[in-house]
């Protein structure tokens, strides 16, 4: 199962449209593609999807895109202008079956793949790169929050959405004390 592009897509391609031209990017949990589709769209110089899925990888490559499976970093060997990721974000349901939850499941809390890809994200970022993250409601952000002050990250709201159970923000980050 490949997570389909919904109101959380929209509200990143925005930004990944708006920061792409002239960037390398890592699309992390392409799904669809969408990301980075936007991206190859809006100019970047470079674009690699990833995804834990296959079948993601198989869809991302039958777009056109070049696309590698990898959990998280754990392929992924080189260094990117920009990282997007619209990651599973929900806590654990146990009524879920465990296809469903690869997209949609951040683990017990629903905020275990957020920290494990912040606390390795700097290895695979350009000096003067930064990251588009979505990030929901329906996720605790005290750990997340810790884990981009422990690693030096500073974070900035681009945009927030009010949907029916939750609210979604895009937040861009990097290591850098200014943001353009």
């Amino acid at each position: 199962m490949i997570y389909d592009a919904a109101e959380d897509s929209y509200l990143l391609e925005k930004f990944v449209k708006k920061y792409s031209k002239n960037k390398s990017v890592l699309d992390m949990g392409t799904g669809t593609g969408i990301q980075a589709l936007a991206a190859i769209q809006s100019g970047a110089s470079k674009v690699l999807a990833a995804d834990v899925n296959f079948q993601a990888v198989i869809n991302a490559r039958k777009l056109g895109i070049k696309a590698v499976q990898s959990r998280l970093f754990s392929h992924i060997k080189e260094k990117f202008d920009l990282i997007i990721f619209n990651p599973p974000y929900l806590p654990k349901d146990e009524r879920e079956d465990k296809e469903s939850a690869l997209s949609t499941t951040g683990g017990f809390k629903g905020d275990e793949i957020i920290i494990k890809f912040l606390k390795n994200v700097k290895k695979h970022l350009n000096p003067h790169g930064f990251i588009l993250l979505l990030v929901s409601s329906l996720t605790p952000r005290d750990e997340i929050i810790t884990t981009l002050r422990k690693h030096s990250l500073k974070r900035k709201i681009l945009a927030k959405k009010k949907l029916f159970m939750e609210s979604i923000e895009v937040w861009k980050i990097n290591h850098n004390k200014s943001f353009k």
